[in-house]
């Protein structure tokens, strides 16, 4: 199945990181390197993120990587990455795009 990343998430990580960066520059190689191979297994398992506890759609799945919800749509011919968010912070709707 074809992954396609939204320019919201891309951003998100990126932006997620340069705040690690800050600390500590390998791990945020190494977190960028966890969070594409993670997204990767859904190409072969997309239902295998749990469904986002948030939004009311069996559509809307997360991936868990360390302290950060990879937020992801499912649909018929591909997964969508919506955006990535700390664990902590609640998700609506109006946070999946600009």
């Amino acid at each position: 199945m074809k992954i396609v990343w939204s320019p919201l998430a891309l951003e998100k990580l990126s932006d997620i990181a340069d705040y690690i960066a800050l600390d500590k520059p390998t791990a945020s190689l190494n977190w960028i390197e966890t969070v594409f191979d993670e997204v990767e297994k859904l190409s072969s398992f997309p239902e295998s993120g749990r469904k986002v506890p948030e939004l009311k759609s069996d559509q809307y799945r997360e991936l868990i990587t360390g302290n950060y919800r990879v937020i992801y749509k499912l649909l018929k011919s591909e997964i969508q990455i919506l955006t990535v968010r700390n664990f902590k912070q609640l998700l609506s709707p109006k946070n999946l795009s600009r």
